[in-house]
């Protein structure tokens, strides 16, 4: 909560609105004042996005790692079940991916769909990331709610890297 005296359900708004801004921007001083301030480090907007869900989304390591330090929740998910992970792994950000694993997201946690991550990553041709979730444990071999795999997505998608490495640790 805000410790400032804001006059107005308006003043309020725009402080909030201004945060989400400086989230999406990645200017992580400006939010490290509204923080200050008492700004919380798990704001959501109206579409439930979290400050952390718009700065991992967006690449803004700086403004990830403070809203962590401030104890922004590194698996809350949005209104859509997406979380700031998978939300890197779709954006092939691998120092977001590797950073809000360092604070305890989950590798395998999946979206309404069950969807994981490393899911996302190989969709979308991520090599990178795909190393990495699979280094931090993913599960290869695990399935969303329709049965794929995240090897089955990559070739579905034509993500001819990601499928070639997932092919080598599945044998298939």
């Amino acid at each position: 909560m805000i410790d400032i005296a804001l006059d107005t359900a308006d003043e309020a708004a725009r402080v909030a609105q201004a945060a989400f801004q400086h989230a999406r921007a990645g200017d992580a001083v400006a939010l490290q004042a509204l923080l200050d301030l008492g700004l919380p480090a798990g704001a959501r907007n109206d579409k439930g996005d979290s400050l952390l869900m718009l700065a991992s989304y967006h690449g803004h390591a700086g403004v990830v790692r403070l809203l962590l330090e401030r104890g922004a929740a590194p698996d809350e998910a949005n209104d859509r079940g997406q979380t700031p992970l998978a939300g890197a792994a779709f954006k092939g950000d691998a120092a977001i991916a590797a950073l809000l694993l360092d604070q305890g997201a989950q590798v395998d946690a999946g979206d309404p769909h069950g969807r994981t991550p490393l899911m996302f990553a190989a969709m979308f041709d991520r090599v990178e990331i795909v190393e990495l979730l699979l280094a931090r444990g993913a599960a290869a071999a695990q399935t969303d709610h329709c049965g794929a795999t995240a090897l089955a997505l990559a070739r579905a998608m034509g993500a001819s890297r990601t499928a070639q490495r997932l092919e080598a640790i599945s044998g298939s």
